[in-house]
């Protein structure tokens, strides 16, 4: 069964997760990030059937996260290698690490992150590009390309003082009006 595209949708979240939201596609970018490059290791080291990793190294070049490259002439074998996009995936790899240390590693972390020129341990945090802040009150904005329908439901649901992973003004609205109902 073919799942539905949500490429159509002008959610950069949507968009990226039709590239990558495959578990099996994430775990084997994992291993790409790793060092992992042949057919053969990627399957050694996931434990993947191998119709299922083939479609899902087909998938990953077709949305452009990696490159197939002839490595051997006979018989033709292929290795696959990180683009720059999918490069760029590396600091969400790294905040999934982390992220997944932090709640979901009961008896501890098994892979932790280092400094490469001290070694010491390091804990990422997501910072602005251009000016090095740390990314802590963030709120979400119509962009450029945004339809005026997204503008108004942005409009609608955060004001500028509002925080991310605050609810949207109608969701509050309906939690006290029903509390009031119920009391």
């Amino acid at each position: 069964m073919k799942r539905k595209s949500v490429d159509h949708m002008p959610c950069p979240v949507a968009r990226s997760l039709e590239r990558v939201g495959d578990w099996w596609n994430i775990l084997v970018l994992r291993d790409a990030f790793y060092g992992v490059r042949r057919f053969d290791d990627f399957q050694a080291s996931l434990g993947i059937a191998t119709s299922t990793l083939a479609r899902r190294l087909d998938s990953l070049v077709d949305s452009g996260l990696l490159e197939r490259r002839l490595y051997c002439q006979r018989p033709p074998r292929y290795e696959y290698v990180l683009t720059e996009t999918g490069r760029d995936f590396r600091p969400v790899m790294l905040a999934l690490l982390a992220w997944g240390n932090r709640h979901f590693a009961p008896e501890g972390p098994s892979v932790e992150l280092a400094d490469r020129a001290t070694g010491a341990r390091i804990d990422p945090v997501f910072v602005d590009r251009l000016t090095g802040r740390p990314v802590t009150d963030a709120y979400v904005v119509a962009g450029p390309a945004a339809s005026d329908a997204l503008r108004r439901r942005f409009d609608d649901m955060r004001g500028p003082s509002a925080r991310l992973e605050d609810p949207p003004a109608s969701i509050e609205h309906k939690r006290h009006s029903t509390k009031e109902n119920d009391g």
